[in-house]
């Protein structure tokens, strides 16, 4: 009986989509900015490893990219008739994609504006991001062909996510014992920029698991 309704159900969607097709590759403008997202969470990681650190200009350059990619999306989203997922999980996509940006960039921002040296917290922070936001771009990329794979990679996702929460709380308890207030202020921030972004990808992650299970 389940296997007759999903057949229907699928009967259906094809006459919708002959009688209403999709004019633009969502999925498509997605994985595109998925790729972009990671270029940036790299970018930032490998800016944090220089000595001594330059202003973040390619930082600033590829948020100002993503941004593009964002506005795009959101205008064709808004004039589309037909979508091939959920509209509002397409548009949250892309808008905490955006986000995962923004605070990396500004995490580099304020590291180079407060004159803060990145220990061991912020290059762990970051390196786990970076891992995040790999498996949730090819989770981006594979959305629609196996979803198998996508559980797995969300998995691994939240698994990197979990160690940023790790290393932020240690950091902060570390930070919070410091003799130094102004030093723990500055990295404070620093800190906690970091962990928006890791809690912007688990936002991320959760959309694109409700995105994948509604394409089920």
């Amino acid at each position: 009986m389940n296997e007759e309704k999903r057949n229907r159900n699928k009967g259906k969607k094809g006459l919708f989509e002959f009688i209403f097709p999709v004019e633009h590759d969502f999925e498509a403008m997605l994985a595109l900015q998925a790729e972009k997202t990671l270029e940036c969470v790299h970018t930032l990681v490998q800016w944090l490893k220089k000595t001594p650190l330059d202003e973040p200009q390619q930082l600033m350059q590829l948020e100002i990219q993503v941004d593009a990619m964002r506005y795009d999306l959101e205008e064709k989203l808004m004039a589309s008739f037909s979508t091939p997922f959920d509209r509002q999980d397409i548009y949250s996509l892309s808008r905490q994609m955006d986000y995962i940006v923004n605070y990396s960039c500004e995490t580099a921002r304020e590291i180079f504006a407060f004159e803060v040296q990145p220990d061991d917290a912020v290059l762990g922070m970051a390196e786990s991001l970076f891992k995040g936001t790999k498996c949730m771009a090819a989770g981006v990329r594979t959305m629609g062909r196996d979803k198998k794979r996508v559980e797995e990679l969300i998995h691994s996702a939240r698994s990197a996510m979990r160690t940023i929460d790790d290393i932020y709380i240690q950091s902060m308890a570390k930070l919070l014992r410091t003799d130094d207030p102004m030093d723990a202020i500055r990295k404070r921030e620093v800190y906690h920029h970091l962990r928006d972004a890791g809690r912007a990808l688990r936002t991320t992650v959760d959309i694109l698991h409700h995105a994948v299970v509604g394409l089920s």
